[in-house]
């Protein structure tokens, strides 16, 4: 990071709030697989959550999405604000001291500047299928990437905690509200969905129970046509109604499994 950036991003008098971020929990989903995007600050040191500060011009749901943007390059992203997190102990981390990231920046950072205070995150998840994002890093991180949420690196501060929580409250919100058309090719079958339930929520799930609850929402339609998947195995096609699916996403919907 060059002192003329570092600068420009960490000056108090910049376009951004002081002490209060944006922390989006980006996950990605593509063939069974639940990774989320994760960044490194500093080249060779823990990561964090995607994230970022708020400007002063925006709101905070503002700031999530383009934050969310500015990573995945998509538009029109589910974005679920689930908690915040803020303490006097959050950036009490031995690797984030004033001495060592005056080290590594390459400029010299007092002990008392603003980013070592207090600092609270709100929170935001999203869940997207990362085979179709193109992952950007910001000019102040080393880097940017995907990782499964069952083998992290090692996490800054309380992220680890942050994105246990981000799972909790989308494991729970799938209950409740449809989670699948951003991840799902327009026409898919039944075991696809399904597959992909099962990997959000960490658990097998019954077939037939599963069928009959979603079949029963109205959010999927039953289409004339079959796949050919193998020998004897040609499983009928469904899209999602787009129209009730909106609904369900404003309102809620019974898919308590």
């Amino acid at each position: 990071m060059t002192e003329e950036l570092f600068d420009d991003f960490f000056n108090p008098a910049n376009d951004y709030l002081r002490n209060v971020s944006v922390d989006n929990v980006i996950f990605g989903y593509h063939e069974k697989e639940l990774k989320v995007l994760l960044q490194q600050p500093f080249a060779d040191e823990k990561w964090t959550v995607t994230g970022g500060y708020i400007k002063r011009t925006e709101s905070i749901e503002e700031a999530a999405t383009r934050i969310a943007y500015l990573r995945t390059g998509l538009t029109g992203l589910f974005l679920q604000k689930f908690n915040a997190f803020g303490n006097p102990q959050r950036v009490a981390d031995n690797d984030f001291t004033a001495e060592k990231i005056s080290r590594i920046a390459g400029i010299e950072i007092p002990a008392n500047s603003w980013i070592f205070d207090y600092f609270v995150s709100i929170a935001f998840y999203t869940l997207t299928e990362f085979s179709k994002v193109t992952v950007t890093k910001s000019e102040q991180e080393a880097d940017c990437g995907w990782w499964p949420v069952n083998e992290l690196p090692p996490m800054m501060f309380d992220h680890e905690m942050i994105i246990k929580e981000a799972l909790k409250a989308m494991r729970l919100h799938i209950a409740h509200y449809p989670i699948g058309y951003e991840l799902l090719e327009e026409k898919f079958t039944l075991p696809e969905i399904h597959s992909l339930y099962e990997t959000i929520l960490g658990k097998q799930l019954d077939d037939r129970n599963f069928a009959k609850r979603l079949m029963a929402t109205g959010i999927i339609i039953k289409l004339n046509e079959t796949r050919k998947i193998g020998p004897h195995r040609s499983p009928y096609l469904y899209k999602f109604d787009k129209e009730k699916y909106e609904t369900a996403l404003k309102s809620g919907a019974d898919l308590a499994f």
